[in-house]
C-alpha cells in the first residue's frame, strides 16, 4: 500500500507539472483601442475660423447613439489643414488615445471617403515607413454643394497592400478602431 500512494504521488507531482503554465514569455496583447469621442479640426490655410466635426459616444457599445456634431459650412475652393483627436471619456480623466495611434502608428491608418465632388483629400503625415497614417491630413474644398465624408480608423491594417497607400480602404483589412460619417456644406 505504502508503494502504490508513492507511484500515485508520483503521478499527480508529474501530472501537476506537464499542466502548469511555464510559458515565462508570453506574446503581448495589443487590444483595441476604446475612443468614445473622435473630433476633427479643419483650419483654412492662410486664416480663418476653424470647423470642428465631433462624434461622441459617452455609453460605448450601449444603446444611445453617438451624438455627431458639425460646426459650419466650408468655404469654396479653400484648403484646410485637418487634425484628429480620439478620447476614451470612459476613463477618468479621459484618456487621450491619440498619443497611442501616434506612438503605434504603424499599425493604424485613417482612410477618407467622400461622397460629393466638392472635396478631396490627402494624407499629411507618415508612418516610419513611409505609409499614411492620417492624424494630420488636408482637405480640399471646389465649389458649393452637399458632401459628406466617412473617416474610418482602422487597426493593424495591411498597408502594403494595392491601394492602401493612396487611401483605398477596401484592402486594407485589420479591424476597424473607430468609424463615423459627417455631413457638411461647402460655400453657403
Amino acid at each position: 500500500m505504502k508503494t502504490f500512494k508513492l507511484i500515485f504521488g508520483l503521478f499527480l507531482i508529474i501530472g501537476l507539472h506537464s499542466c502548469s503554465n511555464d510559458d515565462d514569455n508570453p506574446p503581448p496583447v495589443n487590444e483595441e483601442e476604446v475612443i468614445t469621442t473622435m473630433t476633427i479640426t479643419l483650419t483654412p490655410q492662410g486664416g480663418g475660423t476653424a470647423i470642428t466635426m465631433r462624434t461622441q459616444d459617452l455609453d460605448g457599445d450601449g444603446p444611445n447613439a453617438p451624438v455627431v456634431t458639425v460646426s459650419g459650412a466650408l468655404a469654396t475652393n479653400t484648403v484646410y489643414n485637418g487634425s484628429i483627436e480620439l478620447l476614451n471619456e470612459l476613463e477618468n480623466p479621459a484618456e487621450d488615445i491619440t498619443e497611442e495611434v501616434e506612438e503605434e502608428d504603424d499599425e493604424h491608418q485613417f482612410f477618407f471617403s467622400l461622397t460629393g465632388t466638392n472635396a478631396t483629400t490627402m494624407y499629411a503625415d507618415m508612418d516610419g515607413d513611409g505609409n499614411p497614417v492620417g492624424l494630420a491630413f488636408t482637405l480640399t474644398t471646389t465649389d458649393a454643394g452637399a458632401n459628406s465624408i466617412t473617416v474610418t480608423l482602422r487597426h493593424e491594417p495591411a498597408k502594403d497592400a494595392a491601394g492602401v497607400s493612396d487611401g483605398d480602404i477596401t484592402n486594407a483589412g485589420g479591424e476597424t478602431d473607430i468609424e463615423e460619417t459627417f455631413n457638411f456644406v461647402v460655400g453657403v
